[in-house]
């Protein structure tokens, strides 16, 4: 099973970095650009722990609609999102959070670290889509969504 990771420093609160993560509002922004919405479940706020949401968007100029729910939560360190249905053979992607002191400017920050792993579909197939592009694909759009979550949480409430 692939696996990304991605590591993001923030210099903003755990807790406020953790709530603009889970926060459905700030996603369908974050990701205007594939057209995503959220259609049924938890639409709008802040979702939690059994919560689920369906988004509708579009990749790869396919229409497509994904069914994701919490299925471990912990605030304000570590919340976890699985496939329930999708495009996706599986997913599981793992939000964790760490308060860090930087000694050299004598601040604490938030290491934000996003650890997606999932299944491709369509056997060999969906493993050579997955080399080719699909992997590139799922890291430019998490390095994106990370990078205007930073600049948002940090514009607001820096630490």
């Amino acid at each position: 099973m692939p696996l990304i990771e991605i590591k993001t420093k923030i210099n903003a609160d755990i807790k406020n970095c953790f709530d603009l993560s889970r926060d459905i509002d700030f996603h369908k922004t974050s990701l205007k650009h594939s057209k995503e919405r959220a259609v049924s479940g938890r639409t709008s706020g802040l979702i939690g722990l059994n919560e689920w949401v369906t988004w509708e968007t579009v990749h790869f100029g396919i229409r497509q609609k994904l069914t994701s729910k919490i299925t471990e939560f912990k605030s304000p360190d570590y919340f976890v999102d699985e496939m329930v249905s999708g495009a996706f053979e599986s997913f599981k992607h793992e939000h964790i959070f760490k308060k860090e002191f930087d000694e050299k400017h004598n601040v604490y920050h938030t290491l934000m670290i996003d650890r997606f792993h999932y299944e491709s579909p369509f056997g060999l197939l969906g493993k050579l889509a997955n080399v080719l592009f699909l992997k590139q694909y799922m890291m430019k759009l998490l390095v994106t969504r990370n990078q205007m979550l930073k600049s948002k949480v940090e514009a607001i409430r820096p630490c």
